[in-house]
C-alpha cells in the first residue's frame, strides 16, 4: 500500500507568512526575527496570485524587495500547496493553547485595553495590529501607545499623538470601507498608556487626554519609590477624571529577556478602595513575563470590588493572543466576566470611560 500523501496546503503565502510571524510573536521572539516574514507579506500583497506563481516557476521571488532565502521557502510551498516547513515546526512547538482554562472568560471579551503599535515601542503597523485583532474575535482594540516622558519607548509627543488619532480615523474608515470586520463593527479605539508621574499627575495635556476613548495609566519610574510615597502617588493618578485603566500595577517582571524585578511597594488596600471608589479598572496585565498583579493582591482587589481589565500589553501582532493568560487567572478565581470591562459592548465601555472627564460622577 502506498504511504498516505500529505493534505494540500490550502492557504495563500500571505497567510503562511503572516501565520508564521503571528506564531513567532506568540513566542515572544525578538522582533528581527519576526520582521522578514510581515515584511515578505506586505510585498507579495498587492501582486497577482498569478505573478507570485510564475516567479516561483522561474525561481525570481528573491529579486523582490524584503524576500529572502527563508520567506521565499515559505512562499514556494504555499504556491505550491504545501504547508511551509518553518510553518508545520511552528504549529507544533507554539501552536496549542497558552494555558490551562480561561477559555470561558476568553469567550466573553470583545476587545483589549492596552496594546502598542511601531508608532512607540511596538513592532508593527496600527492596521497589522487591527486585522489580529478581528481574526481574534475582537469587537474592538484600545491602541494605547506610550506617552513623551517614555522617551526610551519613543513616548508620544502631543503633535505625533495627534497625528496618530488622524491615522486611526483612516485605518477605521478603510475597515470598514473594504468590508474587512464583521458586519464593519470592529474599531481601533483611541488610547494611550500614560506614566504616572512622581507626584501622580499624567504625562500628557488634559486637551489631548479629553480626545482620547481609553486611557491605562502606569508607572514606568522610580518603581522602587517608598511605600507610602508610591501610595499616594498612585492613589492620585487613580483620582484624577481622566484614569480609566490602573496599568501593571506594581510593575514586577517574573520572567523574560530583561530579567526579572521585585514589585513596587504600596499600600494595595488603599489604592484598590481608590480605584473601586472612582470606577478605575485595575488591570490583569496578561503577558507572562508580569503576572501583574500577583495573586494575593489580585484576589485583594476582587474581595474589595474592582473593576477589571483582562489586557494583553501586545507590543506584536501575536502577542494579542496573551489574554489568555490573564483569562486563566480570573476564571481560577471565579471573577464575575461583568466585573471585566473588555466583555462589554463598545458603548457601555466609552461610556464608563468618558463619564468621569466628562464631569460625570466618580
Amino acid at each position: 500500500m502506498a504511504p498516505p500523501t500529505a493534505a494540500p496546503f490550502d492557504h495563500g503565502p500571505v497567510a503562511a507568512l503572516r501565520r508564521i510571524a503571528f506564531l513567532l510573536e506568540r513566542t515572544r521572539a525578538e522582533t528581527y526575527k519576526v520582521k522578514a516574514f510581515r515584511a515578505a507579506a506586505a510585498t507579495i500583497l498587492p501582486l497577482d496570485p498569478d505573478e507570485v506563481a510564475q516567479r516561483v516557476r522561474e525561481g525570481t521571488l528573491r529579486d523582490l524587495p524584503g524576500i529572502g532565502a527563508s520567506t521565499a521557502e515559505v512562499i514556494e510551498a504555499a504556491v505550491e500547496g504545501r504547508t511551509p516547513r518553518r510553518l508545520e515546526r511552528l504549529e507544533q512547538e507554539a501552536g496549542g493553547p497558552l494555558a490551562d482554562g480561561g477559555d470561558g472568560i476568553r469567550a466573553a471579551l470583545r476587545g483589549d485595553l492596552h496594546s502598542h503599535s511601531d508608532w512607540s515601542d511596538g513592532g508593527s503597523p496600527i492596521e497589522e495590529m487591527a486585522f489580529t485583532a478581528i481574526e481574534l474575535g475582537h469587537e474592538y482594540l484600545v491602541l494605547t501607545d506610550h506617552s513623551p516622558r517614555l522617551k526610551v519607548a519613543n513616548g508620544l509627543s502631543v503633535a505625533r499623538l495627534t497625528r496618530q488619532l488622524e491615522v486611526v480615523d483612516a485605518v477605521n474608515a478603510h475597515l470598514v470601507s473594504t468590508g474587512s470586520t464583521t458586519g464593519s463593527a470592529f474599531r481601533v479605539l483611541k488610547g494611550i498608556e500614560v506614566d504616572i508621574l512622581d507626584d501622580g499627575s499624567l504625562d500628557q495635556t488634559d486637551e489631548m487626554l479629553g480626545r482620547l476613548d481609553v486611557r491605562v495609566a502606569s508607572v514606568h519610574s522610580k518603581l522602587a519609590m517608598e511605600e507610602d510615597a508610591m501610595t499616594r502617588r498612585m492613589t492620585a493618578a487613580v483620582a484624577n477624571p481622566f484614569t480609566n485603566v490602573l496599568g501593571h500595577c506594581t510593575g514586577r517582571l517574573v520572567t523574560g529577556n530583561r530579567g526579572v524585578r521585585a514589585q513596587s511597594q504600596f499600600d494595595a488596600r488603599t489604592v484598590f478602595e481608590a480605584c473601586a471608589e472612582h470606577g478605575v479598572a485595575v488591570e490583569i496585565n496578561s503577558r507572562p513575563e508580569r503576572r501583574d498583579p500577583p495573586t494575593t493582591l489580585l484576589k485583594l482587589a476582587i474581595d474589595i470590588g474592582c473593576l477589571f481589565s483582562i489586557d494583553s500589553d501586545a507590543h506584536a501582532p501575536g502577542q494579542l493572543d496573551f489574554q489568555v493568560y490573564g483569562c486563566a487567572r480570573a476564571e481560577d478565581l471565579g471573577l464575575d466576566p461583568d466585573r471585566i470591562v473588555n466583555t462589554w459592548p463598545a458603548e457601555r465601555l466609552l461610556a464608563w470611560a468618558g463619564r468621569r472627564s466628562a464631569g460625570g460622577a466618580g
